[in-house]
């Protein structure tokens, strides 16, 4: 079983980000052992090319789907999970978050659905980048304080799909300005832009700032898995360099969720962007591997990850004091690009 720490973390990178009084100087690591799940299969590729005939049939029915569940710690968070192949994929994939209903057989120990059991899915229709979802009435059935959860749990598993940017509700066929319950506007729509797992400790003026969202991982038992968080940072600051900085700070100290970030890992110079490429170049302390000479699987999705959730990046160049030829904790060298996986989460349970 993994094991954390949490240990205090200077920010290695000056900025003006985080209000005083709410620091977030700690970090918690992991261990160096069973590497979380992160899937860079095609969902189209058969996942076992040694069972019977019979079961790469099956196989060949299924698709792997990126769902937005609720964890033990009650943030949300993607599971890919293996659902029956559907011409209505959109539906199909809001059919899944339903309590009760389908996905019932598929969680993960320590996730639950979001949407209230009983809810309907009349329909999802995307045009121009905007899917709206139509629900049943027993939509409305939910806690206050489940509102934001719910919106980000749709929100995100709509656009993992190529085709929708933003998410618009509607109930019983009638378009809503505010969500039921809390009242939450989403007259103009919903998107990843709006944030999931906001952090609430490190308070800025929102006027003056943006939110970067990170991913940290978090551990049920032997499961481990990657997390998204949305925290608040100066408006002024550049993007790429917050995300890196942010990461390095670590996760928040009012949260459960961990880091593999070592001790005085650094960016030792700002990062570069050209043609989708962002290229970050830290010192040796990020290597945490094979007594310091290998990067962890931990560490690269988590760079990866984070860097690609930001608008016009499609891959992460890393390098330690210049050089690009990196040994991973597999025993391969990691000497180009890295592009986003294609499913999060994809362990089996």
């Amino acid at each position: 079983m993994r094991k954390s720490y949490r240990a205090g973390v200077p920010m290695l990178i000056a900025l003006s980000i985080i209000v005083s009084g709410c620091s977030l100087g700690s970090e918690k690591t992991m261990n160096e052992t069973d590497p979380p799940p992160v899937s860079y299969v095609d969902e189209s590729v058969s996942f076992d090319s040694t069972v019977e005939e019979t079961s790469k049939e099956m196989v060949s029915e299924m698709t792997m789907r990126e769902l937005y569940l609720i964890d033990q710690n009650g943030l949300v968070a993607p599971q890919a999970l293996q659902l029956p192949k559907s011409e209505g994929v959109a539906r199909q994939a809001l059919e899944y978050l339903v309590q009760d209903g389908p996905v019932s057989e598929l969680l993960p120990n320590g996730f639950q659905a979001v949407l209230p059991a009983g809810t309907e899915i009349f329909g999802v229709n995307i045009k121009d980048g905007v899917a709206i979802a139509d629900f049943s009435e027993q939509f409305k059935d939910y806690r206050p304080e489940d509102e934001l959860k719910i919106l980000q749990s749709i929100t995100w598993t709509l656009t993992q799909f190529e085709s929708v940017e933003t998410v618009k509700i509607r109930i019983n066929g009638y378009d809503q300005e505010v969500m039921p319950v809390n009242g939450t506007p989403i007259g103009e729509g919903f998107s990843r832009a709006n944030g999931i797992n906001m952090e609430t400790n490190n308070m800025v003026d929102v006027s003056n700032s943006k939110g970067v969202t990170l991913y940290f991982l978090s551990q049920n038992g032997e499961n481990v898995y990657y997390v998204p968080v949305t925290r608040r940072v100066n408006s002024n600051e550049d993007q790429l360099k917050a995300v890196v900085s942010q990461l390095l700070a670590g996760p928040s100290n009012f949260s459960n969720l961990l880091t593999d970030f070592r001790h005085g890992v650094q960016l030792i110079e700002e990062p570069r962007y050209a043609n989708g490429v962002v290229t970050v170049n830290f010192n040796e302390a990020l290597l945490n591997h094979i007594e310091g000479t290998a990067i962890s699987e931990e560490v690269l999705n988590l760079l990866v990850l984070s860097l690609t959730e930001q608008a016009g990046v499609e891959k992460v160049a890393i390098e330690v004091n210049g050089d690009n030829k990196i040994l991973m904790a597999t025993g391969e060298f990691l000497s180009e690009p890295v592009a986003r996986p294609l499913k999060v989460n994809s362990g089996k349970y």
